[in-house]
C-alpha cells in the first residue's frame, strides 16, 4: 500500500473530462493552453479530453516523468516538461511514487509515437487518459518556459475538444477565476487517510513516525533499507498519535514533502513544535523543511518560478561539497544565510544553499537533533548524491539511543550507591 491509495480516487483537482475520454488519445483534436496573463499556446489534445486548471510550472528533468506525474507535491499544478521528447519509455507499474497521477495538467512538445522499454505496459497517453488527466502536446515548450521564467509561475488552463473552441476572453476569465497557489492549504488533500506501516528490510533497528504531508513511496523505502520500520500517519495526526508509535514512542519523527503554501499549514507547524519540545530526532524533506523553518520562527515566501528538476546544484555548507539534487518546490524559507539564529529550541543555521540563486536548501539545529533539506534525497529517478542524509538521520537516532542508555546506566549506579 502507498500513501495515496485512497478510496474514491478521482481526476486531478480542477480537471473536467468529457464522457468517454478515458481511453481517448492525444492524436485527435485541438487544444489550447491559456495563461492568466493572457498569453495562449495552441496544440493537440494529449491524454484525456476536457479542461483543467492549475498553476503552470516547468520541470527541467530529462527523465523520471512517471515519478513526476505521481508526486503528490504536484497537486493542482499544470506541469510543463522542458525536455522535448516525453513518453519514450512508456508507463510501468513499478515506478509510480503514489497510487495515482497528481498533476492537474500536462504539457509536452513531442510525445513518443511508440514507447520502447522492456518494462513498459502501456503508453503515457493511455495512462493520462485512463486517469482523467487533461494534457496538451505540440506546444513550443521552450518559448513557454522562457515566458514562465520571465513572468513567473501563474494560473493556467488547458482546454481540448469542444472546450477549446470557446471564446478566448471567456477561457481567460475562467483561468483567472481558478484558485491561486499562494495561501492554499493542500497537504490534507493528498495525505493518507489511515495510518499504515512500511516494515524494515531485515532486522528492525529503529521505529519512525512519518507525518504524511504528501509523502512519496520511495521515502519510507529508503528508510526501510536502513532497518527502519516506518509508521506513516495522516497529515492531521496529533502529538499523541506520533508518540503512540512503537513500544516507548518513536526513535525518530519524519515530516514529508507535500503541496501548497507552507504559510497556510498551521497544524503541521504546531505538531513539529511538539516534537522539538521533546527533543526526538527529527528529519524533514521539502515541505517538511519549510515546516521546520516556520516552527523555528522563520518566514516563508513564494519563489518566482520555483525549482523543479533533477539537476540543481546544492552546497553542504559544513563540508563545502556540492551535490546535484532533485527539486520540486515553489516556496522557500526566509532565513539568514551567514549567521546562527537563536530560536525557542536553541541555535539554528542554514546547512545547505542552492548555488543557482542562493535559496535556503537546508536547516540544522545545533542544540537539538533536528535537521531538514528542501530537496529530495530519496529521488527514485536520481540523482542519488544526497542519499547519505538518511544515514545522518539514522546516526541521530543511534546517538539518542546511546545517550538514553548511558543515562539509564548512570541512574542505576546512583540508585545502588544510595
Amino acid at each position: 500500500m502507498t500513501s495515496n491509495d485512497r478510496p474514491g480516487a478521482v481526476s486531478p483537482a480542477g480537471a473536467v473530462t468529457t464522457a468517454g475520454s478515458a481511453g481517448s488519445t492525444g492524436s485527435v483534436g485541438s487544444a489550447v493552453l491559456v495563461l492568466e496573463d493572457g498569453r495562449s499556446f495552441r496544440g493537440r489534445a494529449y491524454g484525456a479530453v476536457g479542461e483543467t486548471f492549475g498553476e503552470a510550472v516547468f520541470n527541467t528533468g530529462m527523465t523520471g516523468y512517471q515519478e513526476t506525474l505521481t508526486d503528490p507535491s504536484y497537486h493542482r499544478q499544470v506541469v510543463v516538461m522542458t525536455a522535448p521528447h516525453i513518453g519514450n519509455t512508456g508507463v510501468n507499474d513499478e515506478d509510480p511514487e503514489s497510487g495515482r497521477i497528481w498533476v492537474a495538467g500536462y504539457v509536452v512538445r513531442d510525445p513518443a509515437r511508440r514507447p520502447s522499454n522492456w518494462r513498459s505496459v502501456r503508453t503515457l497517453d493511455e495512462e493520462l487518459a485512463a486517469q482523467g488527466v487533461v494534457g496538451i502536446s505540440g506546444v513550443d515548450t521552450r518559448a513557454l518556459t522562457r515566458h514562465l521564467r520571465e513572468r513567473g509561475a501563474m494560473r493556467a488552463g488547458i482546454f481540448s475538444g469542444e472546450a477549446a473552441s470557446a471564446d478566448a476572453a471567456a477561457l481567460l476569465q475562467r483561468v483567472r477565476s481558478a484558485p491561486a497557489m499562494k495561501g492554499a492549504d493542500l497537504c490534507g488533500e493528498v495525505a493518507t487517510r489511515e495510518p499504515y506501516v512500511v516494515p524494515a528490510h531485515g532486522a528492525r533497528r529503529f521505529t519512525v513516525a512519518a507525518v504524511d504531508l504528501g509523502i512519496k513511496g520511495m521515502t519510507p523505502h529508503r528508510m526501510a533499507e536502513r532497518g527502519i520500520e516506518v509508521h506513516v500517519l495522516p497529515a492531521d495526526a496529533t502529538a499523541e498519535d506520533v508518540y503512540a508509535v512503537g513500544q516507548h514512542g518513536p526513535d525518530g519523527v519524519f515530516f514529508s514533502n507535500g503541496p501548497g503554501d507552507p504559510a497556510a499549514a498551521g497544524h503541521p507547524v504546531e505538531l513539529m513544535r511538539a516534537v522539538l519540545e521533546r527533543g526526538t530526532p527529527l528529519f524533514g524533506i521539502c515541505f517538511g523543511n519549510q515546516i521546520l523553518g516556520r516552527a523555528l520562527g522563520f518566514g516563508t515566501f513564494k519563489l518566482k518560478y520555483g525549482h523543479r528538476g533533477v539537476n540543481q546544484p546544492v552546497q553542504d555548507r559544513a563540508t563545502g561539497k556540492v551535490e546535484v539534487t532533485a527539486h520540486n518546490h515553489g516556496f522557500a524559507v526566509d532565513a539568514p544565510l551567514d549567521t546562527v539564529t537563536d530560536t525557542p529550541y536553541g541555535r539554528a543555521e542554514v546547512s545547505h544553499v542552492c548555488l543557482n540563486d542562493g535559496v535556503v536548501e537546508g536547516l540544522r539545529l545545533l542544540d537539538r537533533p533536528a535537521f531538514s533539506v528542501q530537496y529530495h534525497p530519496e529521488a527514485a529517478a536520481g540523482p542519488h548524491d544526497a542519499a547519505y542524509l538518511f544515514d545522518r538521520f539514522t546516526a541521530l537516532m543511534e546517538d539518542q539511543r546511546q545517550h538514553r542508555q548511558q543515562h539509564s546506566t548512570n541512574a542505576h549506579l546512583e540508585d545502588r550507591r544510595a
